[in-house]
């Protein structure tokens, strides 16, 4: 049987400079590359127009409602989702290749594959970030995003088979991106704990933001990864404690405005 033909979608808001590399990791084999721009307002679209990838504008709702308007609007059944951050090594192309050759037939629904990520010049080996197996690829008939505020994840209808290779990741290209970054994600997270019912804890925020570095610089053995684990645990640990942080914020403004 040929190969089936494989659709790439990657979301974008403003990823200039990482775009060109998530589309040249797969423009070797895949048949249609499909990035859905919320609007970025550098030069994003005209680089991906550049390395020939299909581009759509989509208001931004989320990151799962983004991936499920991506792959709705994909070309083929069979879709590699991708981040604009993310590159495909050369081993896991060789393997997507084998893999859809050999097991479209077999009724396999999706695959997983381990994700490495470089962070200040070295690839992250512990403290929680590897393997960090994600479902990237999958038949879309089977596939649905969820669409919560924060973490989304590509709910598979069928069997999951792990791929090997590594799905290569450069998450933040300085340490201000990744504070910037804890922040919104700690806002987010702050908000899930409020829907929650979640109220403000003096308690949680001391021992929440501890038990966070105790548990990728000690038990994940983040130690082992330098001085980049080590700015990788603190930074973990920070973003929990703005999580539980914001909840007294909100807290406080909300006495404000019942005393107004």
């Amino acid at each position: 049987m040929p190969r089936p033909p494989l659709s790439v979608t990657i979301i974008t808001l403003n990823e200039e400079k990482n775009i060109a590399r998530a589309i040249e990791s797969v423009r070797g084999f895949a048949q249609e590359t499909l990035v859905v721009d919320a609007g970025s307002t550098d030069r994003t679209i005209d680089i991906a127009r550049h390395f020939g990838a299909r581009v759509l504008t989509n208001p931004w709702r989320g990151y799962g409602q983004q991936k499920n308007f991506a792959q709705s609007q994909a070309t083929h059944d069979w879709v590699l989702n991708l981040d604009a951050d993310e590159e495909v090594s050369p081993e896991l192309a060789v393997e997507i290749q084998q893999i859809l050759e050999r097991d479209e037939s077999r009724g396999i629904a999706g695959y997983s594959m381990p994700r490495l990520s470089k962070y200040l010049g070295r690839w992250i080996f512990h403290g929680g970030w590897y393997p960090n197996r994600l479902v990237r690829l999958a038949n879309r008939k089977l596939a649905t995003w969820t669409e919560p505020e924060v973490h989304e994840e590509w709910v598979v209808r069928g069997p999951v088979v792990p791929l090997e290779r590594d799905l290569l990741h450069y998450p933040f290209q300085d340490i201000g991106e990744q504070i910037l970054t804890n922040l919104r994600f700690s806002r987010l997270g702050s908000e899930v704990l409020r829907k929650r019912g979640q109220t403000r804890s003096l308690f949680l925020l001391l021992m929440k933001p501890i038990g966070k570095f105790l548990e990728t610089y000690l038990f994940k053995q983040g130690f082992k990864d330098g001085i980049p684990g080590l700015i990788i645990s603190i930074n973990a640990s920070h973003s929990i404690f703005l999580k539980y942080a914001y909840l007294f914020e909100d807290s406080g403004k909300k006495n404000e405005s019942s005393h107004h």
